[in-house]
């Protein structure tokens, strides 16, 4: 029997251009916390090399993390640094809210989370990914309609 998987050797998909422009028409990000210098959406960033995990993030944050086991780590630590110095902390991942760390994180602690309409095309790829994405966010609300279905508060769940 022939089994047959989505998966990707990638972990690093730059975000759409025109879909990271209208989400920094409202929050005004003053930090890319997972970027290169290929594809830095803001001017201030943080490369692999300099090590996010080891920065603190100040400001308004966009953070497009690497969709492996090392995302569980991003998403926590855009929380921690919401908390330590009130930063607005955006997340763009992988919809998957039956895994640890959205029952036990996100849905918990994020002040909203959105579920993002159809399937985004990262990068200059022709083809849209292969799963679902939401925008998840600690330290502040915005109106994320435009987007997909959002739903606000602390502690969602």
């Amino acid at each position: 029997m022939t089994s047959i998987h989505f998966k990707s050797e990638k972990q690093t998909w730059e975000t759409p251009q025109d879909f990271f422009n209208k989400l920094d028409d409202l929050f005004g990000f003053t930090l890319d916390a997972c970027a290169s210098s290929d594809n830095a959406k803001v001017g201030n960033y943080y490369t692999v090399e300099q090590d996010a995990l080891a920065q603190d993030w100040r400001g308004v944050v966009w953070c497009n993390p690497p969709y492996g086991r090392e995302q569980v780590k991003f998403i926590q630590k855009a929380y921690d640094e919401s908390v330590k110095h009130g930063s607005i902390v955006v997340c763009l991942i992988p919809a998957r809210p039956d895994t640890k760390v959205w029952q036990g994180l996100i849905f918990a602690k994020a002040n909203q989370i959105c579920f993002i309409k159809g399937r985004l095309k990262f990068g200059n790829s022709k083809d849209a990914a292969p799963f679902p994405s939401a925008l998840v966010v600690f330290g502040g609300i915005r109106d994320l309609s435009a987007f997909g279905k959002s739903f606000r508060g602390e502690g969602i769940a």
